[in-house]
């Protein structure tokens, strides 16, 4: 559904629920745990700028946000976005300027047709 206002959500789980409106993709290849070495310790900064560019069907949305000492990207099955300061074991950025509810509804009818992919590239500034 990709309504909700504070966070979205990327998972490896292969289904979800009504209640998972912050999802906006799932059967990812990766958690946080497998993400590169060098792009953890990236995100781990609390002068990191993270951007998470999403690619389907012809289209692009960009998600920006920051890291933090905070971080753990401790979560092997999600990466969550989150427009607030809150951090979890599953939290790839916090203070990210998109939520699930932020994203083209296009976009979204496009994720839900019948064999979509999703590319999403991350990117970690210091």
């Amino acid at each position: 559904m990709a309504t909700h206002p504070t966070t979205m959500e990327i998972t490896r789980s292969i289904s979800l629920t009504k209640s998972g409106d912050c999802i906006i993709a799932v059967g990812a290849t990766k958690g946080l745990l497998d993400l590169a070495k060098e792009f953890r310790a990236a995100c781990m900064d609390d002068k990191s700028r993270i951007l998470v560019e999403l690619r389907t069907s012809g289209m692009v949305e960009r998600v920006a946000g920051r890291g933090s000492r905070l971080l753990t990207l401790a979560g092997d099955k999600e990466l969550v976005l989150r427009k607030s300061n809150h951090v979890s074991s599953r939290t790839l950025m916090i203070s990210a300027d998109k939520a699930a509810s932020d994203l083209s509804r296009e976009f979204i009818h496009r994720l839900k047709s019948d064999s979509p992919t999703i590319h999403i590239q991350l990117t970690a500034y210091l």
